[in-house]
């Protein structure tokens, strides 16, 4: 079995999603999809699809969250890539197995309530990723 079965959706770290959304909607032309409070995470994250790549824009609404540490340390821009993957508590096994080091030992809810888990940009050469399984009955993010 595939590890992943496709690009879920790339993450972009922001301070504020009303000032950048103009430039994802008139400047680029991405189609508005949705913006969701994620509260165990500390964000608020907005959709914007381009083709067939959805775009999450993410702010902290709490100055303790990871977001707000990675823009604090790091500014605006790129945060994570997405993946979607199938039975996400076998994929986190296969790749603790293989070596790699997890943030997520165990697969909690994110936006959308998919399931999700985060692999450390340690062992990933620098790219922090996202395993994502959407609930049953969605192909990605709704």
């Amino acid at each position: 079995m595939s590890l992943v079965k496709a690009i879920n959706h790339i993450g972009i770290a922001v301070r504020s999603i009303d000032a950048q959304r103009p430039h994802y909607e008139d400047t680029l032309g991405a189609l508005f999809e949705c913006i969701e409070e994620v509260p165990s995470q500390k964000v608020r994250v907005a959709f914007f699809r381009i083709g067939d790549v959805r775009l999450e824009l993410l702010e902290p609404t709490d100055s303790t969250s990871t977001v707000a540490a990675f823009l604090e340390k790091r500014g605006e821009g790129l945060h994570h890539i997405a993946f979607t993957v199938e039975g996400i508590g076998a994929r986190i096994a296969e790749l603790k197995q293989s070596g790699l080091r997890m943030i997520d030992e165990n697969p909690r809810v994110g936006a959308h309530q998919m399931q999700i888990a985060f692999v450390h940009p340690k062992s990933t050469f620098g790219v922090l990723t996202e395993l994502c399984e959407p609930p049953a009955g969605h192909d990605s993010v709704p």
